[in-house]
């Protein structure tokens, strides 16, 4: 490394992945180097009407792309890796991580048309890589991903740790465990400051084992009378690996439902992440060509996604698949925050065509387990580093406020932990830590082939559409003679149905006509007076007739 310089700093912050679940995005800049870790998208809020998909604001990284020596990536789940081909297309810089993670990687930088012009650089638990002056090393977690990992970042100022999504599982379900030993390694060489996973924060003692899981599934399988079908998220590779134990224990072959996870079992399966048994996977075509207690169907639809397969068989609108009495469905997954009247409504679903539905928390079910460590593993990873300072990331706001709780009980001087928004740095310098000034940090909207083009203003009017409708008045005059040649013509979509509503209508294209002649007649011609008087006069009138506020959208022509 290059001798430090007095005036050089270190600066730590996130552009997404604090105070929110998922769009994680976290930079690491010492003097003129900066690492990324991380890429993650999120998914879209209630109110974002017609958003696909969120990805941080990377202006800061935009600004300063000659500075930019790589994104390290910790594991393949969506929020981590998600929106890497929307900044690879701004950000071409080379990309580090784990083998099942380049691998699901690809898939998406094929897709984006990124995987000729995109450098990709494999990385393991034991790789260091030097990137300008900042050295990179890793260390292996635990978590419902195979190849998940730590990063140890070192720099002149100190040694950032960044845990990534963790938990400490004893009895792994693939046998790798967490390096404990080179994690208290990494702390006793001394860590400026530490940002760990806070989503189970609120989680008291330990996180069960995936283990805990299988046997469950096994049990489930075996009492099922019909076909078991299997929904759970397509990156949890442990839990499609036990769902293929169990169906190997009871004899069942297995279809696999649902682009992702037809993916990703792809993809896992040809790195050697998932070991399926010669001949036990079918196509969904040759379900019904066997006894139904011979069969599970593997699929999609954990969190109850409009479009996803479990959903679709719910409505029984799937094209090769269908539920029927006295199948047993298991929604291996916990509702994402936000999606439970989304999972709510699946599960009525599948009960009204006459399934046995296994779903709710783990601890009920037992078909489900985090992939995050709760307070006791969140404490223990504290012990092991040690850190000076520290800042808790990953999760709700009021996670990060219960896990920097955690730091002190465990013995971190209070004014040495920082609870940060996205974009609020924290500046090192000599080895002391300060609040630094904030950079441009937030939420860019995915909606379809557009990428941040719809804000706000745009979401506002949508919000507005949404709740009262629109009203279109069309009106011609004339510019010469200063009178209606013909209209108004008023057009409603969303705020009343028309034929029950003609008197209203009427009503309303009288103070249309009423307005624009009383206007021309004091010679007001100019076209946004025009316009706004009349949404003016008519939104008055139909608030007082209807108490809603429809959208109102005059288009005046002239001739």
């Amino acid at each position: 490394m290059s001798k430090k310089n007095d005036t050089d700093k270190l600066l730590v912050f996130a552009l997404g992945g604090v105070g929110e679940i998922g769009k994680n995005m976290y930079v690491v800049q010492y003097a003129d180097d900066i690492v990324v870790v991380d890429a993650g998208l999120k998914f879209p809020e209630e109110d974002m009407l017609g958003i696909d998909i969120v990805i941080p604001d990377i202006s800061y990284l935009l600004e300063n792309r000659d500075k930019v020596r790589g994104i390290v990536i910790t594991h393949g789940h969506e929020d981590h890796i998600g929106g890497l081909s929307y900044v690879l297309k701004e950000l071409n810089v080379p990309v580090y991580g784990t083998k099942l993670t380049l691998g699901l990687i690809e898939g998406k930088l094929k897709e984006a048309g990124l995987l000729g012009e995109t450098r990709r650089e494999l990385i393991n638990a034991d790789s260091q890589i030097e990137l300008g002056n900042i050295q990179v090393s890793f260390f292996k977690t635990n978590h419902s991903i195979p190849d998940s990992v730590g990063v140890c970042l070192d720099t002149p100022e100190g040694s950032v740790v960044h845990t990534g999504d963790f938990k400490f599982d004893y009895t792994p379900v693939n046998g790798q465990y967490a390096d404990l030993q080179r994690i208290a390694g990494i702390g006793q060489r001394g860590v400026l400051v530490l940002l760990s996973d806070s989503t189970n924060a609120e989680r008291p003692g330990y996180t069960p084992s995936e283990k805990n899981v299988g046997e469950a599934l096994e049990d489930l399988f075996y009492k099922a009378p019909q076909r078991v079908v299997v929904a759970t998220f397509a990156s949890n590779v442990h839990r499609v690996q036990q769902v293929i134990h169990a169906a190997e224990a009871t004899n069942r072959k297995i279809a696999v439902v649902g682009r992702s996870m037809v993916n990703v079992v792809s993809i896992a399966s040809e790195l050697g992440y998932l070991h399926v048994p010669e001949g036990m996977l079918i196509e969904p075509e040759e379900v019904n060509k066997l006894a139904a207690d011979r069969v599970v169907i593997l699929c999609t639809g954990s969190q109850g996604e409009p479009m996803s397969a479990l959903t679709r068989m719910a409505r029984s609108t799937h094209r090769k698949v269908d539920i029927l009495p006295g199948d047993t469905v298991i929604i291996a997954a916990t509702p994402i925050p936000g999606n439970e009247r989304y999972v709510g409504r699946t599960v009525d679903e599948l009960f009204r065509l006459g399934a046995h539905v296994v779903y709710g928390p783990g601890s009920v079910s037992g078909v489900h387990v985090s992939g995050h460590g709760s307070q006791e593993e969140l404490k223990l990873m504290l012990n092991l580093i040690k850190p000076k300072y520290f800042i808790p990331i990953h999760g709700e706001y009021r996670m990060l406020r219960l896990h920097a709780q955690l730091g002190e009980d465990v013995g971190i001087d209070r004014s040495h932990i920082f609870v940060l928004e996205n974009g609020e740095t924290v500046e090192f310098r000599d080895g002391d830590a300060r609040r630094g000034s904030k950079v441009q940090a937030g939420n860019v909207l995915i909606d379809g082939l557009g990428v941040g083009d719809v804000g706000n203003i745009v979401l506002r009017d949508r919000k507005l559409l949404s709740q009262d409708g629109i009203l279109v008045v069309v009106v011609t005059l004339s510019k010469q003679e200063g009178m209606i040649l013909s209209g108004p013509d008023i057009i409603s979509r969303g705020f009343v149905y028309v034929r029950e509503a003609e008197g209203l209508l009427d009503e309303a294209g009288k103070i249309v006509t009423g307005t624009l002649n009383r206007l021309m007649n004091d010679k007001v011609n100019e076209w946004a007076s025009l316009k706004t008087s009349v949404k003016d006069a008519l939104g008055r009138y139909l608030y007082e007739q209807t108490r809603r506020r429809p959208m109102i959208l005059p288009i005046i022509m002239e001739v």
